[in-house]
């Protein structure tokens, strides 16, 4: 195939591209911008300024193609699949850092070889690289992993299921997806399941008519029909009696329902989440959980990790709960403070984190929050040996180490990553500090 040169491209590219709402460009198959739409160019320059840039430059400011420094590379995988891909990436751009959800198009020629890619960004919603008063925060690899799974599943109506430990934020991401969806104008309903017992469960569920038992004095709406069009959202569904889940079942396969006392169905109309943090698998061989049930429930399961695995998110998630939960106050931790947050597990995950912060907010009268702030088992330093009595700055103890490491170790820089328990991009971005 021969050399593509941004002279060369045809002038109907550019109608194309204007046509598409969000940043387009046209690519080359190594990487050179050759054509770029409004929107692209509103965020990363006027068009000749970029062409002949490669892609990874603008995106990422990578010097290599993204593949090469720990990322998933679409354009990579799309020559050599020959198929479209789409992939969820850290972006640059004036506004800094964004999630955005990346696609590629292959372009072909007469003889059927790919000649261009197309490649769009749309940013992605319900989350933010920044601290935020709301909504979803992270930039670690971990959770990018959770939110393209989000972006994908959000304009669907599949029923999602989100597993993962207390405290990692299903009702978080539930809100998210429910806020990318066609029902985002319609209530969400989030129903905590650990509360109802079985006499509980079908009055609350599906509501009741009034003088249907003792105490229904009036008509009562169930929370299947408060989601009314948009959506429902039961967390913790293992704690659902085994004796209910049958009538939670009918209601899934049918689409309706009749209030306690009540001869009337009722249509129902939601998009169903469910969250849990039990092994719903094992509970089905020991014959607590339902068989059927379990497979209308995990249509699309999202696996949500813990804290302990995004230890690259901690900074900005202190930041942001800081924000949330002293608002009128200029907080941060100190070095030694934050020390001892990364050195600590967080069993309890977000949730905890968000409570030893509370904790250290109403103890320091300051602006910093130091050691003495946390709890116990936040606040032990681990020692750091430098080899003599020299006191070091923390930057310059890591870049130290990571020097040494990168030269002693003798697999590859995803297992290197994967040791030190960060991802692959941050291991690739300081290593590149650390010279």
């Amino acid at each position: 195939m021969s050399e593509i040169t941004p002279g060369e491209v045809p002038s109907a590219f550019a109608g194309i591209l204007d046509g598409i709402e969000e940043p387009a460009v046209l690519l080359s198959t190594r990487y050179e911008i050759l054509a770029a739409n409004q929107a692209y160019q509103a965020l990363y320059g006027d068009l000749p300024a970029l062409e002949g840039r490669h892609c990874y430059e603008m995106s990422h400011h990578y010097p290599v193609p993204c593949d090469q420094a720990g990322e998933v590379c679409p354009l990579k995988n799309c020559l050599l699949s020959e198929q479209p891909q789409r992939v969820l990436h850290l972006h640059h751009t004036p506004r800094g850092e964004e999630h955005v959800d990346v696609s590629l198009l292959p372009i072909r020629d007469e003889q059927g070889r790919i000649q261009y890619l197309l490649e769009k960004m749309r940013p992605a919603a319900g989350a933010s690289t920044r601290p935020s008063a709301r909504g979803l925060v992270g930039r670690s690899r971990p959770f990018n992993q959770v939110l393209e799974l989000i972006q994908r599943v959000a304009p669907s109506e599949a029923t999602v299921l989100l597993l993962g430990e207390s405290g990692t934020g299903k009702e978080l991401v539930a809100n998210a997806i429910h806020e990318g969806s066609q029902r985002a104008r319609f209530p969400f309903v989030p129903v905590d399941c650990t509360g109802l017992s079985e006499t509980l469960f079908e009055s609350e569920l599906f509501g009741h008519e009034k003088g249907a038992f003792t105490g229904a004095h009036s008509r009562k709406i169930g929370l299947a029909e408060a989601a009314r069009g948009g959506t429902l959202f039961l967390d913790e569904i293992g704690d659902i009696p085994l004796s209910q889940q049958v009538k939670l079942l009918r209601l899934l396969e049918t689409g309706t329902f009749r209030r306690v006392g009540g001869i009337e169905a009722q249509k129902a109309d939601f998009r169903l989440i469910a969250a849990t943090n039990r092994n719903l698998e094992s509970m089905v061989h020991e014959g607590r959980f339902r068989e059927d049930l379990y497979y209308r429930l995990s249509v699309f399961p999202i696996h949500l990790p813990p804290l302990r695995e995004r230890r690259d998110d901690l900074p900005l998630l202190i930041q942001t709960l800081l924000q949330r939960i002293a608002p009128g106050r200029s907080l941060r931790m100190s070095r030694e403070a934050e020390t001892c947050i990364r050195s600590h597990d967080f069993p309890g995950n977000v949730r905890e984190l968000r409570n030893v912060l509370e904790r250290a907010v109403l103890l320091c009268d300051g602006d910093v929050i130091e050691p003495r702030h946390l709890p116990e088992e936040c606040a032990r330093v681990p020692g750091i040996e430098t080899g003599d009595d020299e006191v070091l700055p923390l930057e310059e103890v890591e870049r130290r180490y990571l020097r040494r490491v990168s030269l002693r170790f003798t697999g590859d820089r995803r297992e290197l990553a994967r040791r030190l328990g960060i991802s692959e991009r941050t291991l690739y971005r300081k290593l590149q500090q650390a010279g």
